[in-house]
């Protein structure tokens, strides 16, 4: 473990957001074991003096041109480090552990010394709680900031086999020598203490999007250090940020960006996106190629199954009036979140997508009504929708009630029925399934973990006429939601979204599968893989004929309603808020189980 060195205690005190750049980076390049105490008693010392007892104006002085920082002194850095030791040094008998790699007794230990050192009269899921200096200073963590510490302690027992894991609103840890252990240390909601110490594989099997099917981002060490950038909260209020600790943030990402440490971190990402598009930096990308970039990371590295790289992209495309581009963002996190069972546990994204639904959308075509001359946008919001109806039907508790109801009544009466008429919507049935599993079988050899949304290798096991069809497939003009089509072309143009197709691999046999793309080819929008996103560009398209094929009972069952001349709001609704139509189409799940990276800034709308 690096500790302090020579180099960083020559930068105390420290007074300047390049101080602490400077000290993360001799962490970074200068060790593998960047020390995880250090850097976030560092930044939350930081981080409160400027948020929590801000009494300090930066604008009276700085530094090189740059904002002056309450200077953080190296005796009191020094001591909350020791501190932190002593306590987790002192808890733990490592004679009883002698191990190379952790246990869960030992995991369970170091959860259980965090837990029971922390005051319990506080909400815990305020602001500013995520440090371990917040822990050592008041005794206070929020629920990451429970899992961050009990991997900084392991860390300072000598153990580096335990990481943190996080989902999109939950963290946990993963240990043992093939680091395929898993194990609760934290709580999420209320009354879940009990489960610190026990694997997470229940949560898993519950298809709740708390755990995101087994596709959590595992952090490795840096990565670790990335999560304490990442989680970083310069909120004042719900409406105000300290620019001194935002832009602290900015530059320590942009650190971990360069040296490649947020890549398979969509959130980080995202976060950084933020940043750039409130205040941009001079000479980086702008802030929509990051959140693309988080898109696609989410997809190669996570099965696409993260949410919140489609919502924070359509937020931007949102305030920066793209809304046809926006609908197909949202369309695209609702296609992800059908993946997954509703849980009460899930409430973080619930209240993300009915925002989505209840204001951002109704807004959206009253502030744009070229939207309602494109049926590409009646068919992103029946996508939208039916990913929202599916997610309602493996669950024990309904989603779908009159509060959304009358939102989309209201947002799809406003389309004109010449438009509607124009989306040709298909039902997607479990027969067809079947049917198209047998034809897979005769004609292709698709790797089987190869998904819609993946980016794995793939192969064509026949050539010949059939690839000759593939490719004329592809090459064809693709409608603005999928069809449902032969698995084989899904596989193939889901693979599109990284890499090109090979056209002689596929007819000849020769050459590669992929070649790679063109360096100025547009990146792929993300809710589908056929349909490029160029934020820069929409076109009022009237005479197209999308198509969408829909998932869900509630959705499939509105068909003919939908297309109707005139609609029947009143059945609409009806049949959106049936319960009856729960539990239906999905195959029964295991029990519903259920921390925050931080606490949810207010987005920027």
């Amino acid at each position: 473990m690096a500790g302090f060195r020579e180099e960083d205690k020559a930068l105390f005190p420290i007074q300047s957001i390049s101080s602490v750049v400077e000290i993360f980076k001799n962490q970074l390049e200068n060790s593998s074991e960047p020390d995880l105490a250090l850097l976030s008693i560092l930044v939350g010392a930081v981080e409160n003096s400027l948020t929590c007892n801000r009494t300090f104006a930066s604008q009276e002085t700085a530094v090189y041109d740059e904002p002056k920082l309450p200077a953080v002194e190296f005796h009191i850095a020094e001591a909350l480090y020791t501190k932190f030791h002593a306590v987790i040094k002192g808890a733990v008998d490592l004679t009883v552990y002698d191990t190379k790699y952790a246990t869960r007794e030992l995991v369970k230990k170091v959860s259980d010394v965090i837990w029971n050192s922390l005051t319990r009269s506080y909400y815990k899921d305020r602001a500013h709680l995520q440090s371990l200096y917040s822990y050592l200073t008041a005794n206070k963590l929020d629920c990451f900031g429970v899992a961050f510490a009990v991997v900084a302690g392991c860390q300072v027992l000598g153990f580096k086999d335990v990481h943190l894991a996080m989902s999109e609103d939950h963290a946990w840890v993963v240990y043992g020598e093939d680091g395929v252990e898993t194990a609760e240390v934290t709580w999420h909601g209320k009354g879940n203490e009990d489960k610190r110490g026990q694997p997470v594989e229940p949560g898993i099997a519950s298809r709740s999007w708390l755990y995101v099917n087994g596709q959590a981002v595992v952090c490795s060490r840096t990565m670790e250090v990335a999560t304490i950038v990442s989680a970083i909260n310069p909120s004042l209020s719900a409406t105000a940020d300290a620019a001194e600790v935002a832009l602290l943030q900015q530059e320590l990402l942009w650190l971990l960006y360069d040296l490649g440490h947020l890549a398979k971190y969509p959130m980080a990402l995202g976060n950084l996106g933020d940043l750039e598009e409130a205040a941009p930096t001079p000479g980086r990308p702008p802030a929509v190629h990051l959140f693309q970039e988080a898109v696609r990371s989410a997809r190669k590295y996570y099965g696409n199954a993260h949410v919140y790289p489609y919502t924070y992209q359509g937020g931007y495309l949102y305030r920066h009036g793209l809304h046809a581009n926006a609908l197909a963002s949202w369309a695209g996190a609702a296609d992800v979140l059908r993946k997954y069972d509703y849980s009460r546990d899930d409430g973080e994204i619930y209240k993300e997508l009915l925002e989505i639904a209840n204001e951002l959308i109704p807004h959206t075509v009253r502030a744009d009504e070229r939207l309602l001359r494109q049926p590409r946008c009646f068919a992103y919001l029946l996508r939208f929708y039916d990913g929202i109806c599916q997610w309602e039907e493996g669950a024990n508790t309904p989603v779908l009630h009159i509060g959304w109801a009358r939102p989309l009544v209201n947002t799809i009466s406003k389309f004109d029925a010449n438009i509607r008429a124009q989306v040709i919507i298909e039902c997607y049935e479990a027969d067809q399934k079947s049917e198209e599993d047998k034809a897979q079988k005769r004609e292709t050899n698709i790797d089987e973990t190869l998904n819609n949304n993946n980016n794995n290798y793939c192969k064509t096991k026949e050539r010949g006429n059939t690839a000759r069809d593939l490719i004329k497939s592809l090459e064809s003009k693709v409608p603005a939601t999928p069809a449902p089509t032969h698995p084989s072309i899904q596989a193939l143009t889901a693979a599109c979204s990284e890499k090109i197709l090979n056209r002689d691999y596929l007819l000849q046999g020769g050459g590669e599968p992929f070649v790679a793309p063109p360096e100025n080819a547009l990146p792929v929008e993300p809710s589908t893989s056929q349909e490029p996103l160029d934020p820069e560009i929409e076109s009022d398209l009237e005479s197209e004929k999308p198509r969408i094929t829909l998932y869900s009972q509630k959705m499939k069952g509105l068909k003919d309603l939908l297309l109707a001349e005139k609609l029947n709001t009143h059945a609409i609704s009806l049949q959106l808020t049936a319960q009856s139509q729960v539990q239906i189409g999905k195959k029964g799940r295991g029990s519903d189980e259920g921390v925050s990276q931080r606490p949810k800034r207010t987005r920027r709308e």
